[in-house]
């Protein structure tokens, strides 16, 4: 196997982690709920989503030891960070304890939605990087597959499976850190270090396009205000962090870490019983595996917009047929159809797109911090939208929550059309000086 290819799929293995964490939770729902008879808010807001507010502290501050311990280092933390979460959830004995453990497990996913694409995205060439970052997608689905396969194998394992299926996820994490310490560090990290030697050592064994002096070069005259202070928050990238923050809103205003997080109690509502529902997840998890390999095939050929356009139609009418499902009582297997047609929608644009695109955006100096910033923006809103899920539920109904959810991505579309760049082909060097500028064109016309 080539080098390249080997050192992406290790790094992007931090996906697979971040998707097995997040969907594990789905299997012990209703037993958590019910063991500590809690109410649906406080399940909401604490036991399911304690998580995901592990993941916005993780977002936000995960550009810290990515810029400063480095790519690699920080990929090494956060299997740490799965590690004793895995251990610490299945061990816990209430939910203030559990909620802490999976507070642990969502500071992992988090730091790796900024170390693990910004990692990938500088090791690779430009006429391969939308591939070799969408491997860090394509493990998160795989990761999602294998929790909900895990949580259904596990179903009737001992007195309390939900041990055993939050516990397995310590075996992988284990294994990732191993496979972490093999890989060399990042050669664009290094030379914003002024390590150039060992840059240009990792440089030939790549087997890169670009010679050290060419890179030494590109990194530094787009670095040149890097001792100054300089923040994504000035008027100069101003342009790209909009267009970070909103494929960030939108990604998760497609409701799709709420019906994730709750595939098999929204399969339920829907009529369905216990086994076939976690069963239809597992299908979930197929349909996501399957059209996330057509986004990665596609995203370096098509584009990203191109695949954007054709998420967010498939979007709006996926989720329109689901609200009529709901509002008009269609029952059998009409839920779980229409909402796999919403899993590929998803999986071929937002899920290809979104961590290629946040990593392509932003210079070579501020791409950790524009990272973290596009990972805060999805991770506050993804702690958010599955806190009131439940109640949502209960309060105004599915078909409501569904329809809003439509809603949202026809305003997706409209910032695809007159918004969105394409990014394909371009060296990370131009993407960066290329956006920067066109904010200054716009504020000239202004």
């Amino acid at each position: 196997m080539n080098k390249l290819i080997r050192w992406s799929i290790t790094a992007a293995l931090a996906g697979f982690l971040f998707g097995f964490d997040t969907v594990v939770i789905s299997g012990a729902d209703k037993q958590l709920q019910e063991l500590w008879n809690t109410t649906d808010a406080f399940h909401g807001s604490v036991v399911m989503a304690m998580a995901l507010w592990g993941t916005v502290v993780g977002a936000i501050f995960g550009g810290i030891p990515t810029n400063k311990f480095g790519r690699k280092n920080t990929l090494f933390i956060i299997g740490i960070l799965y590690l004793v979460s895995a251990l610490g959830s299945a061990l816990a004995n209430g939910p203030f304890t559990f909620a802490a453990f999976r507070f642990i497990g969502g500071l992992g996913v988090g730091a790796s939605t900024i170390a693990a694409p910004t990692y990938i995205s500088e090791i690779a060439p430009s006429k391969s990087r939308g591939r070799l970052v969408s491997l860090y997608q394509f493990n998160i689905v795989l990761g999602i597959l294998m929790a909900f396969l895990s949580n259904y194998l596990l179903r009737e394992a001992g007195n309390q499976p939900w041990r055993w299926m939050l516990g397995v996820e310590a075996i992988p994490a284990f294994l990732y850190m191993l496979f972490v310490v093999a890989i060399p560090k990042s050669p664009r990290w290094l030379i914003s270090k002024s390590k150039k030697a060992e840059a240009s050592k990792i440089l030939k064994t790549i087997g890169s396009d670009l010679d050290v002096e060419q890179l030494w070069t590109e990194v530094n005259s787009t670095s040149q205000n890097k001792f100054t202070g300089e923040s994504i928050f000035i008027k100069k990238y101003s342009f790209p962090l909009m267009l970070a923050f909103f494929i960030a809103f939108f990604n998760q205003m497609s409701g799709i870490n709420a019906f994730l997080y709750y595939a098999p109690r929204i399969f339920e509502i829907a009529g369905l019983e216990q086994s076939a529902s976690l069963l239809s997840s597992i299908g979930v998890g197929a349909i996501n595996l399957i059209f996330t390999l057509i986004g990665v095939f596609l995203i370096d050929k098509a584009g990203r917009k191109q695949l954007m356009l054709a998420g967010s139609f498939g979007y709006i009418v996926s989720l329109l047929l689901v609200a009529s499902a709901f509002f008009f009582n269609w029952g059998g297997l009409w839920v779980p159809i229409f909402l796999f047609m919403f899993i590929a929608s998803h999986a071929v644009g937002q899920g290809a797109v979104i961590w290629v695109f946040i990593s392509e955006i932003f210079p070579n100096h501020l791409r950790a911090s524009g990272q973290a910033f596009g990972s805060s923006v999805h991770w506050v809103l993804a702690a958010i939208v599955p806190s009131v899920v439940p109640v949502l539920f209960t309060s105004i109904g599915a078909g409501y929550v569904f329809l809003f959810f439509a809603f949202m991505m026809f305003l997706q579309l409209l910032f695809v059309l007159f918004l969105m760049p394409e990014t394909k082909g371009k060296s990370l060097e131009a993407l960066g000086g290329e956006l920067s500028l066109k904010t200054k064109l716009k504020s000239n016309r202004i």
